[in-house]
């Protein structure tokens, strides 16, 4: 899985998309380690919770610079 931010951004929107929902399943499946005292990295909540973030703003920059460009073509 890509970690670093310049990495992510070279991907596509479809590509980002598909991390960003196996990050999210491995966030749900954390959450029932945790619940079953079966987590063995405390770190990878923090981690997950940043990629996703992470995912999630490249994934806004580029909607707002799509929506520029349509209001520059106007």
């Amino acid at each position: 899985m890509k970690t670093n931010t310049g990495e992510l951004r070279g991907l596509n929107d479809a590509e980002l998309q598909k991390q960003l929902d196996e990050l999210y399943q491995e966030q749900f499946n954390l959450r029932f380690q945790h619940a079953s005292g079966q987590v063995k990295d405390q770190n990878r909540f923090k981690t997950v919770r940043r990629q996703i973030a992470r995912i999630k703003t490249i994934q806004r920059e580029r909607e707002l610079a799509g929506i520029a460009v349509i209001k520059g073509d106007a």
